[in-house]
Formats: C-alpha cells, sequence, structure tokens
C-alpha cells in the first residue's frame, strides 16, 4: 500500500506524526509532506524536530517542489490523508489551487478519484470553513474532524488521538486495533 501524507500548519500536528508511526508500523509506504508551519508546530506541541520524522517515512517531499513524484496523476496511490488540515489548505483544496506540494497531490487524489481524508483542526467553524469543507466533500474527500468519541472509555491524551488516527485507518481499509469498535449496548435483566 501507498500513501501520501502531508501535515500542515494547523494545531494538532501530533494526529499527523501518530499516523507516520503506525503506518509506519504497518509496512506502508509513505510519501510525507510537511509545511513551513507545520514543521514550526512539531517543535512547538511536540518538542521534536520535524527531522525526526523524516527518517519514518518511505520518502520525504519539500512542499515547494512541485516536480516530486506524488504531484501527478500517474504516481499511484492508495490515497491521501492530511493530518492536521489547516483551513488555509483546506480552502485551496476546495477551490482547486495548487500552489504547493500538498495541495497539488491533494488535488492529483481528486481528479484521479483516490481516497482524500484530511482531519481539519479548527473550532469554532466559520461559513467560509463549513463551505470549503463541503465543497472537498462533494468533490470525493472525506472529513474527518480532530473530534474523539468517548464510548471506548479513553484512559489518555493518546487514547483521544488513536480513536481519530483509527478512523483514518478505517477509510483506507487497513487493519488496526487503536481503539475499540462500537458493540452496542448490552442491557442487562
Amino acid at each position: 500500500m501507498r500513501v501520501i501524507l502531508g501535515i500542515t500548519g494547523a494545531s494538532g500536528v501530533v494526529y499527523g506524526v501518530r499516523l507516520l508511526e503506525v503506518l509506519r508500523e504497518r509496512d506502508v509506504e509513505v510519501h510525507l509532506v510537511i509545511s513551513e508551519m507545520g514543521r514550526r508546530l512539531i517543535e512547538l506541541e511536540l518538542e521534536r524536530s520535524y527531522k525526526d520524522m523524516i527518517g519514518l517515512a518511505s520518502s520525504y517531499w519539500e512542499n515547494n517542489d512541485l516536480t516530486a513524484p506524488i504531484a501527478s496523476g500517474s504516481f499511484r496511490t492508495d490515497g491521501m490523508i492530511i493530518a492536521p488540515c489547516s483551513m488555509k489548505t483546506a480552502a485551496s483544496i476546495a477551490n482547486g489551487i495548487s500552489g504547493n506540494l500538498i495541495t497539488r497531490a491533494a488535488d492529483v487524489t481528486l481528479k484521479e478519484r483516490r481516497k482524500l481524508i484530511i482531519i481539519p483542526r479548527e473550532a469554532p467553524l466559520s461559513d467560509i470553513h463549513l463551505e470549503n469543507l463541503l465543497k472537498i466533500t462533494r468533490a470525493g474527500g472525506i472529513v474527518i474532524p480532530a473530534s474523539p468519541a468517548f464510548y471506548h472509555l479513553p484512559e489518555r491524551i493518546e487514547d483521544l488521538v488513536d480513536f481519530i488516527v483509527g478512523k483514518a485507518l478505517d477509510v483506507l481499509g487497513i487493519e488496526h486495533k487503536l481503539y475499540k469498535e462500537w458493540q452496542g449496548q448490552h442491557h442487562r435483566r
């Protein structure tokens, strides 16, 4: 399996980093791109260097390199995940603006009818944000808000992160045990 992973400059870079770790554990070929603000937030929120992430990926591409293979539809992938997805990136994707490698790869993913999963992390959402997310959904993208469930009785922040990461893996058809699936409510008599 071959997946593109973009990490952009929204708070919540832990989602992208955790996805990278889990995809590596599952021997998925990951083509990683991190925006400039994504790099800064990895350092601010996780107190790590973005360079630590590069070693976890199969390939790393600079966000300004529009000659990278992932910028072309002839480079086949099983999908793309942008985690977290900034509202700037979502707006660019929604309006077909391919000004960098992340937005170009997302545009290619949509035009080739492959799975594009975005994990936006913003609150509250304005009308403009909602309209852009709706445009992405109507174009075939899948929006997974960074809004974890609690039915699995999380005990740590990592459990909440794993829930969202697991949802993205579900869309790609990648098996995992990051959270317990809902089994319904059993009543005692």
